[in-house]
């Protein structure tokens, strides 16, 4: 896929649909915590989902089954018996690391436990 340098906002003040889709994906609800858990390693799904406090396994598997098909997140499945299934960050996803981790210092420097309570 070829990458265009395109602004955010056009002169007219219009996103650009490239940014647009992509903060309507990683802007989903438990998202961005997935590809932070997954990004030192690959997870099992039952890692991810005690890792990822406070999500459904059924939430789980539909924010995996985006990210895959966003090409975010790779799906590997071994052979068993038992069968084993891991995520991982593709290379796309590994590349939204700097952006969850400006996140990540962004929300220790502004966001308050009474920020996240009060809304």
């Amino acid at each position: 896929m070829e990458l265009q340098d395109e602004p955010a906002q056009d002169s007219g003040g219009q996103l650009c649909p490239r940014f647009q889709r992509a903060t309507e994906l990683i802007g989903k609800r438990w998202t961005g915590a997935i590809v932070r858990v997954l990004m030192p390693r690959p997870c099992r799904f039952n890692e991810l989902l005690s890792r990822v406090t406070g999500i459904s396994d059924r939430l789980l598997s539909e924010r995996l089954r985006e990210l895959e098909s966003a090409g975010i997140v790779k799906r590997d499945v071994s052979p068993g018996p038992p069968v084993r299934v891991t995520y991982a960050l593709t290379c796309s996803g590994h590349e939204l690391e700097p952006v969850v981790c400006a996140l990540e210092a962004w929300a220790r420097k502004w966001v308050t436990l009474d920020t996240l309570e009060s809304h």
